[in-house]
């Protein structure tokens, strides 16, 4: 990463107070940006892809969560395979909402408990 956030309020501390279903929902609220402009708006797609990466990198940088950089670091790989066109995984971002959605759906269910 260059230093430089889009997410400067995350990456100044925030994202470490959040739990993994939290950041994982949030990158998949980036994946599905992407998802939804990729061949509409290179701009947004640009900028959707960017977010995540660097969401992706900030929670890979989370302490808590050595025994699952592995998990982690193949979701990002296979995001990144996504956003290239599926060539080494047959991956699409479409299909990677699913796995996403999971986190999502787990913080709103703790959150409503």
């Amino acid at each position: 990463m260059n230093g430089v956030f889009a997410h400067k309020d995350l990456a100044a501390g925030r994202w470490y107070q959040m739990n993994l279903s939290e950041q994982m929902g949030n990158i998949g609220s980036e994946v599905s940006r992407a998802n939804l402009s990729q061949g509409k708006n290179n701009e947004r797609f640009e900028v959707a892809v960017d977010r995540a990466l660097e969401l992706f990198d900030l929670t890979l940088s989370d302490l808590r969560w050595r025994g699952r950089l592995q998990e982690i670091g193949r979701a990002r790989e296979v995001f990144c395979d996504a956003v290239y066109g599926g060539k080494e995984y047959g991956s699409s971002l479409k299909s990677l909402q699913s796995y996403f959605d999971h986190f999502a759906i787990a913080t709103l269910n703790k959150k409503h408990a």
